[in-house]
């Protein structure tokens, strides 16, 4: 805590303005508080609002281009509403700020309209028509910021009427130097506001924010930013920089990191992505505002995470919140400060944490704000006819309300697309022509990240008859680009190894019901199905991976019968696996890192399904079953169950391609229970 002089303004009993300024006359001198205090008023108590929106991904308006509907959900056209209302609750006075967390430009169709239409000088992107009317301090990167290119994302943050800010990205000078400090964009951003107190005396605070974007930006988005910006530690920096935002004058810091929870034992050199837990053992640190996981903090998903209170919404005593994504939450940290007029310094004497919801059981909290639906008009409307450009037929249902327990259309679709186009790339380069072509595709879109499979939105639902450009969206949610790997044998298990850790361990012995999905722990875009060879997942067998793919229990085996052309896969045996730019160059998965990247094409996957749909109209997607659950031999009469909404699609969709399956129960969010049967 620092004493820093500044001039502040005072306001009266009586509403009477008084400027402070350094010096003054004899007759009326005054500090920091105004008047000069009397004995009995040394401290004042003063509520500090905080306010967070973060990934909403382009998800401005409550609509899905997808299913050509509104949704109540989602959009910041609903949490604006929310945006107002907590501004009220402070009686209107300066008592707030509001911060977005980034991965705001890309995610949704209208992004994906406003990337294809491309962004000229004097053309605002839909996004910062919407924010600057809700008046933004400050902004932070996010990583989908950069799928688009450095040039294109300048053209739309320039319109923004507010700052941002990213501490750990800076330029690449070319060489190699690790001492290189010359950062790409601010790192922080001193606000001054002026605040009143509990009895209405009027204040001034200066309020720092620091920002940060996951190192890995490096790997996912490498062909946009090797050789013009590299990334360096999240904490590292936040350690480098929060004190010089003191020593400037910053009374409160609040760190707003793109960057979602790890536990794990924190070693700098290996860039962690998820770095929030570390950051609340950074001295100065008062708040933290984070994101990047699409999950709702303080919640039940957080309960078990050592250090966290999901009560007081802290991490470590840290308060911070985490609002959701696509506009679901505000999240808000009201902090209990204490202004101590005689040594002019601040303190943070208590906290509180929550994430409001646009949507709470079922129903909308709030209606969207008109404004920003007005302003929003013309570019939802043109996103409209962007995404409703033909481009084939389906002779069959592509939904992915199966996809995490069976052979799934909605994921065949994308992989024999993808295989056709590295099978084309290929032909006559002697050194990758003869090697076997796989591919990997996962559902982006099978059940929320809190769990909740109430929502036919949360699922891809594309019906068969005419395909437009919207349906490709549904199918391929992120414009990522295709890339493919060479990977042996032994490094294909692994990475099967990987994505087999979405699923729960099963006791063999259990008479009680079992969930087999972790839709919690384990993101479902990590649960890759490798097309072109055949293989069972055996869950009762402990995962070898956690979820975000370090390894957890060495020599476990959940991938058993694993073929090509019906022969046993060798360890050294080679393969070519099509997959996109996230995964081949994160280096995380086994086989992937830029050590075995052998194609880097510059269309996005996206694109390629589109295409091969326009070139092989009508598709059939009917997926082949190249993988199952291993059966499970036990004397126990086992219950496993899984989730799918309860709408008559769904249930429909189940009956006719899992007919064994069993209606449990409709649960209370809406969900039809289903009961897997995996004994012979």
């Amino acid at each position: 805590m620092i004493s820093i002089d500044k001039t502040l303004v005072v306001l009266s009993l009586f509403g009477t303005l008084l400027l402070t300024a350094c010096g003054g006359d004899d007759d009326n001198e005054s500090d920091k508080s105004g008047d000069r205090p009397t004995p009995e008023k040394k401290t004042a108590a003063v509520t500090f609002r905080l306010m967070e929106t973060t990934d909403i991904h382009a998800n401005v308006v409550d609509y899905n281009y997808y299913s050509g509907q509104q949704d109540s959900g989602i959009g910041l056209v609903r949490t604006a509403t929310l945006i107002r209302q907590a501004r009220d609750e402070m009686d209107g006075v300066g008592n707030s700020v509001l911060v977005d967390n980034g991965d705001l430009i890309q995610g949704s169709p209208m992004g994906d309209w406003r990337r294809a239409k491309g962004i000229e000088s004097g053309e605002v992107h839909p996004v910062y028509k919407a924010m600057n009317e809700l008046d933004y301090d400050v902004a932070n990167y996010g990583n989908h910021e950069f799928n688009y290119g450095l040039e294109f994302l300048a053209e739309s943050v320039n319109d923004a009427n507010f700052s941002y800010i990213s501490a750990n990205i800076f330029i690449d000078d070319g060489d190699d130097d690790p001492r290189n400090d010359e950062l790409y964009f601010e790192p922080y951003k001193l606000v001054d506001k002026t605040v009143q107190d509990e009895q209405g005396a009027a204040h001034g605070i200066t309020v720092g924010f620091i920002g940060f974007v996951p190192p890995q930006i490096m790997q996912w988005d490498k062909g946009n930013l090797e050789g013009r910006v590299t990334t360096k530690d999240i904490r590292a920096m936040a350690e480098r920089y929060v004190p010089k935002m003191k020593e400037e004058g910053a009374d409160l810091v609040v760190a707003i990191a793109h960057s979602g929870i790890s536990t794990k034992e924190y070693s700098k050199e290996s860039l962690p992505e998820n770095s929030s837990w570390y950051l609340a053992d950074v001295t100065g640190i008062d708040a933290i505002m984070f994101g990047h996981s699409h999950l709702v903090f303080p919640s039940d998903s957080f309960a078990e995470t050592p250090g966290v209170d999901i009560e007081s919404g802290t991490i470590r005593g840290v308060p911070a919140v985490m609002p959701g994504y696509w506009g679901s939450h505000l999240g808000i940290v009201d902090l209990e400060l204490e202004y101590d007029i005689e040594t002019d310094t601040w303190s943070v004497i208590g906290s509180q944490v929550e994430a409001r919801p646009i949507m709470a059981d079922g129903e909308p909290t709030v209606e969207p704000d008109g404004v920003i639906a007005t302003k929003l008009a013309d570019d939802h409307r043109a996103t409209r006819d962007y995404v409703n450009t033909p481009i084939g037929e389906s002779t069959d249902d592509m939904f992915s309300f199966l996809a995490l327990v069976k052979d799934d259309p909605s994921i065949q679709i994308v992989s024999d697309a993808q295989k056709a186009y590295v099978e084309d790339l290929i032909e006559g380069d002697v050194n990758l022509q003869d090697l076997p072509v796989l591919s990997a595709a996962a559902p982006f879109k099978a059940c929320d990240r809190e769990g909740d499979c109430s929502q036919e939105s949360s699922f891809t639902t594309v019906p068969r008859g005419e395909l437009t450009l919207r349906n490709a969206a549904d199918l391929y949610l992120y414009p990522n680009t295709l890339v493919a790997v060479r990977v042996t044998g032994q490094e294909l298990k692994g990475w099967l190894e990987c994505s087999a850790s979405q699923f729960h361990q099963i006791d063999p012995t259990e008479t009680e019901r079992q969930a087999l999905v972790n839709y919690t722990g384990f993101p479902t875009y990590n649960f890759d199905v490798i097309d072109g060879v055949e293989y069972q997942i055996d869950v009762t067998q402990p995962p070898r991976f956690d979820g975000s793919c370090s390894l957890v229990n060495e020599g476990a085996e959940r991938i058993v019968s694993l073929r090509y052309e019906d022969e046993p896969v060798a360890d050294d045996q080679e393969f070519i696996i099509a997959t996109n730019n996230y995964r081949a160059n994160g280096g995380t998965f086994p086989g992937t890192g830029s050590d075995h990247v052998v194609i880097n094409s510059p269309d996005a996957n996206r694109t390629v399904l589109a295409n091969y749909i326009r070139d092989n109209s009508p598709v059939t997607p009917t997926a082949d079953g190249n993988w199952s659950f291993a059966p499970i031999e036990s004397s126990t009469d086992l219950m496993l169950t899984f989730s799918v909404p309860n709408t008559e699609r769904a249930r429909n969709f189940v009956a006719d391609q899992a007919p064994s399956a069993l209606v449990l129960e409709v649960n209370e969010k809406g969900e039809v229970v289903y009961e897997l049967n995996l004994q012979p």
